[in-house]
Order: C-alpha cells, then sequence, then structure tokens
C-alpha cells in the first residue's frame, strides 16, 4: 500500500453568501445506495452547520420543483449503468430538465467492473451529457467519478491470491480507468465532483493506494466504510463535507 497527501476547502472556507445562494437553488440529484449514504452525510453536516439549510426532499416530480429545492430519488438498476444515463435523461425531458438549476446523477460501483467495457459506457454518457447540456443551456449538467471498495485482505484474500481470485483490485482499476476519462473531460470545466478521491482519502489527507502491473490505483479507505462499498457515518460525513464544499463554489461562479 502507498500512501500520499491532498488537502481540500472545508466548510469554514465558505461564506455565508455563498451558502445562502445555494440554499435558493433547484438541484436534483440521481442515485443508488450510496447516494442515499451522502444524503444522510449532509443532514448530519446540517444538524452542526446552521448555515448549511438545503431543503431536501426525494422526489423527481416537475411539481415540486417551483421553489428551492435539493431533490433527489433513485435512478436505473445498479449493475446496468446504461439504464442509469438513459432514466436520467427521461427525468430532464419529462420536465425537470428545463425547470432546474443544477442537475446530477451517480454511477454505483457495482456498474463498473473488471468486466464492463468502459468505453462504450463513457461513449453513451459523454454523448448524452452533451446533448443535454444543449437542450437545457441554463441547467448546470455536473459529474461524479465512479465510487470505489476495498480491498479484502486478511487469510480468505491470501488463499485468493494463490487461486488467482480477485480481491477487488482488478475492479477498482477498472473504475480508476473509467475515472480517468471522467477527469479528463470535465476537470478543467469544474464540474467534476471526485468521489472516488474523497472516498480514498483519509481525514489527515492520506491517500490510499495499491499497485498492480506497475499501475497505481485508488480504493475505499476502510475507516470510511461498513460493509467494503457502502458508507458509514465517518465515510458519509467526510465525502458530504467535501461535495457541499464543492457545490457551493460552483453555486457561486454561475449567474
Amino acid at each position: 500500500m502507498n500512501v500520499k497527501r491532498t488537502s481540500h476547502p472545508s466548510l469554514a472556507d465558505i461564506s455565508h453568501s455563498a451558502w445562502e445562494k445555494l440554499s435558493t437553488r433547484k438541484i436534483f440529484f440521481g442515485h443508488q445506495s450510496v447516494g442515499f449514504n451522502i444524503i444522510e452525510g449532509i443532514q448530519d453536516l446540517m444538524k452542526e452547520n446552521h448555515q448549511i439549510k438545503l431543503p431536501i426532499v426525494e422526489t423527481h416530480d416537475p411539481a415540486d420543483f417551483n421553489q428551492p429545492i435539493f431533490a433527489h430519488s433513485t435512478v436505473g438498476k445498479n449493475q446496468d449503468p446504461l439504464s442509469k444515463i438513459d432514466v436520467f435523461v427521461s427525468l430532464m425531458d419529462r420536465g425537470l430538465g428545463s425547470q432546474i438549476d443544477i442537475a446530477f446523477f451517480k454511477f454505483c460501483y457495482v456498474d463498473i467492473t473488471s468486466s464492463t467495457d468502459i468505453d462504450q459506457v463513457f461513449s453513451h454518457y459523454e454523448r448524452t451529457l452533451s446533448s443535454l447540456q444543449k437542450k437545457y443551456p441554463e441547467t448546470t449538467f455536473i459529474h461524479f467519478t465512479v465510487p470505489l471498495t476495498t480491498l479484502q485482505s486478511g487469510i480468505k484474500a491470501m488463499i485468493k491470491r494463490i487461486l488467482g481470485k480477485s480481491i477487488g483490485s482488478e475492479d477498482n482499476m477498472q473504475r480508476e480507468q473509467f475515472n480517468k476519462k471522467l477527469r479528463k473531460a470535465y476537470w478543467e470545466q469544474g464540474t467534476l465532483f471526485d468521489l472516488a478521491k474523497a472516498e480514498s482519502t483519509s481525514p489527515a489527507g492520506k491517500i490510499t493506494t495499491f499497485t498492480i502491473n506497475g499501475e497505481t490505483c485508488i480504493y475505499l479507505n476502510p475507516e470510511y466504510t461498513y460493509d467494503g462499498g457502502h458508507l458509514n457515518e465517518m465515510g458519509r460525513v467526510k465525502v458530504a463535507g467535501q461535495f457541499l464544499t464543492f457545490l457551493a463554489i460552483l453555486s457561486e461562479k454561475m449567474s
């Protein structure tokens, strides 16, 4: 395992006016289970940080978007990333796209594995999101890197290695390859939230990595999960904090 250090703006670095502006936005977040973890983390943080006031509602009904809202709902099916892209488009075209200020959805770690054709998925994603941005120019579409899993360890992992079986490294490597495509396409635009990096970075700023075939890859910090993939209380608060600062900074730059 290798360790690097990184830093990120904190909630305290965001001005009160930026939080106020964010609270006036109409936002939609499509997700599955890790998304619920992030929503729970946001709710945890709002209890302790009263300057953050987001009206969180689980809905995708266009009728609910006649006022500021942080809406979220499930989209598509796990293990079928193309379905998530297509359902998100459907929701935009059924009334959300013309009403909201900020829209986004995220894939799950089970959507990208060692067997996934990431070129096909990314091509469909990039083409579709480009089309949506042209169709709804007043909406800001943001992007998420794919979340990660931990690596199996201990005696069982040792036996799997001997037998040539996966302990999670190949899946995470494929996710990293997909995430590199996302970073290349959207990082400089300032519309990419690097969820994978947030999940792999400890509170002290250390990034957990492994190396396979000479290539370095990040993986989910074991401190942040209760099952190797979903976020525990520490993990969800850590990720939600970084995501909220990302959103606030982005919102302040918008007209």
